[in-house]
């Protein structure tokens, strides 16, 4: 991993800042959750984003790295 890709990743997700995205979250043992929310915030080492309640389950409010993305642990795509 290079400085470059972690300070472009930061600058896209910066830019997008109130956006709403479909996020992939890898969980491990071939389970993957599909979840939709909003980029709420960009911090220097991580940013957090804003997931909709579904029946059973409230708004959340995630945080994740940079590096989550550039390893991708998730994947995120603009709705």
């Amino acid at each position: 991993m290079e400085q470059a890709d972690f300070n472009k990743v930061r600058a896209s997700i910066q830019q997008q800042c109130g956006s709403k995205v479909m996020i992939q979250l890898d969980r491990g043992r071939n389970k993957v959750d599909v979840q939709t929310g909003i980029i709420k915030d960009a911090y220097p080492s991580v940013f957090t984003i804003l997931v909709e309640a579904e029946e059973d389950h409230p708004d959340q409010l995630l945080s994740f790295s940079y590096t989550d993305v550039i390893t991708k642990e998730i994947r995120m795509k603009l709705c």
